[in-house]
């Protein structure tokens, strides 16, 4: 997999004349060579995958790292360096782009460190950059990657029934985080044992559980805190930055009421919600562009008289945001095989609903990858 992803790229890279590629992005790094898990710039230590149109691949990487780079890294070579040994991570890079005459770079994703240094080695009218085409290539996910994406939907749907079965009257709520993240470990090693030969990669989740509960119903990225849930309350769970599998992320999302709705004016914000995620889910389809779905979305929530939206949704893949986003501006046009993360959203002074779910777009359609319950009846606990 890693090996014909790296020969696409080359070919890409032929077709924009480009000599040599410096990747710095840590996901692309990954997608590319299948390297993940090393020490990142903020532990000051640079990690860079060279890529060659004609020769050799090279991955840059601390000596500290290098028995992990030797494992999983699918490159020709790997350069290890040391912390205040000779030109450290510096000392291969001049090699690496002398002669040439078009240098990639990914200028949103490489550490100011990294940068400075190369802009002191390759004139700034030789430099442009890879993210395009890198982002481009990630768009259509491959039947391995789609494999993965379906797994992490199990994943992610074991989280959400374990939240769910936790959030009760006078509990707290990082008891929801803790039950959402047993969950979803348990399942992740379940899938990793059975479907998978990767056995340092962990089936642990990470990332501080999204919730909000009552008054904070309102603070859209709220982390589960020490506060009591009560009787009546709305509960919000997200799990756009938990979900993800063998390195591969998704977007999911609900709004609980704990035992009854005491105000019965969020019912009505709710189904808004609800309606608007599915006017974009009956214009998911390959062909239509992924503004046309934000449109269909916003149109809603505006008929119903409340402010224009944030996007509606975004890519994923190992990455939580890929291309395309569901959102005004980005005429990207769908295709099979793209995984989307498709919300529905309002909010008020007083409440803010939301649910969202991730989809495969097939081709007469799409295909979700999340499920949980939709109506009111079903979310009332």
């Amino acid at each position: 997999m890693f090996e014909a992803r790296m020969t696409a790229f080359r070919a890409r890279m032929d077709a924009e004349n480009i000599d040599v590629a410096l990747i710095t992005d840590d996901d692309n790094v990954y997608y590319l060579s299948g390297y993940y898990d090393y020490l990142h710039m903020e532990f000051g230590r640079p990690t860079i995958l060279v890529v060659q149109r004609e020769g050799a691949s090279l991955l840059i990487t601390p000596t500290i790292d290098l028995n992990t780079a030797q494992a999983h890294a699918r490159v020709d070579r790997i350069a290890a360096w040391n912390d205040g040994m000779g030109a450290e991570w510096r000392a291969e890079l001049p090699d690496a782009v002398q002669g040439t005459k078009r240098v990639a770079i990914e200028p949103s994703a490489m550490p100011p460190l990294v940068r400075a240094y190369v802009d002191e080695l390759v004139d700034n009218a030789m430099l442009c950059s890879a993210e395009p085409i890198l982002a481009d290539m990630r768009m259509i996910k491959s039947p391995e990657e789609l494999q993965l994406a379906r797994h992490a939907g199990q994943v992610a749907n074991a989280m959400m029934n374990a939240g769910r079965a936790a959030i009760g009257d006078g509990v707290p709520e990082f008891e929801v985080a803790i039950a959402t993240s047993q969950a979803g470990t348990r399942k992740a090693a379940e899938l990793l044992s059975s479907h998978y030969k990767d056995a340092d990669m962990s089936p642990n989740t990470h990332f501080l559980q999204i919730m909000a509960s009552g008054e904070t119903i309102t603070k859209t990225h709220h982390r589960a805190s020490t506060r009591i849930m009560r009787r009546g309350e709305p509960v919000f769970l997200c799990f756009c930055g938990m979900t993800n599998f063998h390195r591969f992320k998704l977007g999911f999302d609900r709004t609980f009421w704990i035992g009854e709705m005491t105000d019965p004016a969020q019912e009505a914000v709710y189904e808004v919600a609800r309606a608007s995620q599915q006017a974009a889910l009956d214009a998911l389809r390959p062909g239509v562009t992924a503004q046309s779905v934000h449109a269909a979305y916003a149109e809603v929530i505006q008929e119903a008289g409340y402010e224009y939206p944030f996007r509606c949704g975004r890519a994923t893949g190992f990455s939580f945001l890929e291309k395309p986003q569901l959102v005004t501006g980005d005429t990207t046009i769908l295709q099979p095989g793209m995984v989307l993360a498709v919300d529905g959203s309002v909010s008020v002074d007083t409440f803010r609903a939301q649910i969202g779910d991730s989809f495969i777009v097939t081709e007469d359609g799409y295909e979700a990858i999340t499920e949980h319950p939709k109506s009111v009846a079903d979310l009332i606990l």
